[in-house]
């Protein structure tokens, strides 16, 4: 079997991922005012909700705004994730296709695992050769999670 052809696909801030955060946190805000006006009296619990939910959405604002663009490279035989500080090598994982961006992941033997949101528009000539690249099943690249789901579904000998 063929490995898919070797490539280099920018990823930067993904608009998706921010538009997901800005979303998730304004329902949150919305529950919330829900909450308190359903309340009685506001107690202690609508006020830990408000900062609970101010912090994650603020984490989640700085990550998405911290997002490193870079370069996610496929040699042929293995995936690469190049930014302007590291390079780092490792097996890719695919968690969400919308067709239109990716929600990737890329698990270095160590080190934390790197979230990637690449975006049909960021390149759009090479979109279809990213695609064919990630879900080549000839790839050496494969995701750890696809042989783990795969060994997860022999029978086992008694």
């Amino acid at each position: 079997m063929h490995s898919a052809p070797a490539l280099s696909y920018p990823v930067g801030r993904s608009r998706l991922q921010g538009w997901l955060v800005g979303l998730t946190g304004l329902a949150g805000a919305l529950t919330g005012l829900l909450w308190q006006a359903a309340a009685d009296p506001a107690g202690w619990r609508q006020g830990l909700f408000a900062i609970t939910l101010l912090g994650a959405v603020i984490v989640a604002v700085r990550a998405w705004q911290r997002s490193p663009p870079g370069r996610l490279c496929w040699d042929g035989q293995a995936w690469s994730w190049l930014s302007v500080d590291h390079s780092v090598s490792g097996l890719l994982a695919v968690h969400l296709d919308l067709q239109f961006v990716l929600l990737l992941s890329l698990r270095p033997e160590r080190g934390a695992r790197i979230w990637l949101w690449p975006e049909r528009s960021a390149e759009l000539a090479a979109w279809n050769a990213l695609r064919r690249a990630v879900f080549s099943r000839g790839s050496a690249g494969q995701s750890l999670d696809a042989r783990v789901d795969s060994d997860w579904a022999r029978p086992v000998k008694s």
